[in-house]
């Protein structure tokens, strides 16, 4: 398989990729599918890991690896292969970008999921008192500790669930920016097919 055609399937991959991540953390702003004040809604997910780290930053290269198929450079110095071997030179900074959005969408869930959700913990007639009442990742351990979440219900498990898919999607994004890489320098060093020709 070409270098191209090889970094269009990756681009395709990560589209659906960087949408999931979206959605996932516009889903967390409403804590067990519920809507609540900004205040009471999670730290982390105000850092946009899912939204500008796997989804934003990843737009970028997954057009960039899908764009690289038909790239019709003219060439530069009368080598008419000199063109791709550019594009493929600079889908390697795209994928770089996509390897740092990616890492940081990865990192903020996995403080995420180490701190557990804020959530009501006390309650009397008049207020609710919202905390994180979870420390260290403890309650990922030992489920009887979930009832310390009184308010939102199920609030445990949609904080885990959604921010467990933004770090393994994370992931998966990292390990396809970082087979561009690779793929970018393979193209570069030895022309855009395997077999030695640069037609795509």
């Amino acid at each position: 398989m070409c270098s191209g055609s090889f970094a269009k399937c990756l681009g395709i991959s990560l589209m659906p990729l960087a949408i999931v991540c979206v959605l996932c953390n516009i889903l967390l702003f409403f804590p067990g599918g519920k809507p609540v004040e900004k205040d009471h809604i999670t730290e982390q997910v105000w850092y946009f890991g899912g939204i500008l780290g796997s989804g934003v930053l990843m737009i970028f290269p997954a057009l960039v690896f899908l764009g690289l198929k038909n790239n019709d450079c003219c060439g530069c110095c009368g080598n008419e292969s000199c063109g791709r071997r550019f594009a493929m030179l600079s889908s390697i900074l795209f994928a770089a970008v996509g390897v740092a959005g990616a890492g940081y969408s990865v990192i903020v869930s996995a403080v995420a999921i180490n701190e557990g959700p804020q959530c009501v913990v006390n309650t009397t007639e008049a207020v609710k008192f919202w905390d994180t009442p979870f420390s260290n990742g403890d309650y990922l351990s030992d489920k009887a500790i979930w009832s310390k979440c009184l308010e939102p219900p199920g609030v445990v498990s949609w904080h885990l669930s959604l921010f467990s898919v933004l770090l393994v999607m994370g992931l998966i994004q990292m390990a396809l920016c970082a087979v561009q890489v690779v793929n970018g320098l393979l193209a570069c060093l030895c022309g855009d097919c395997c077999g030695g020709s640069d037609a795509v």
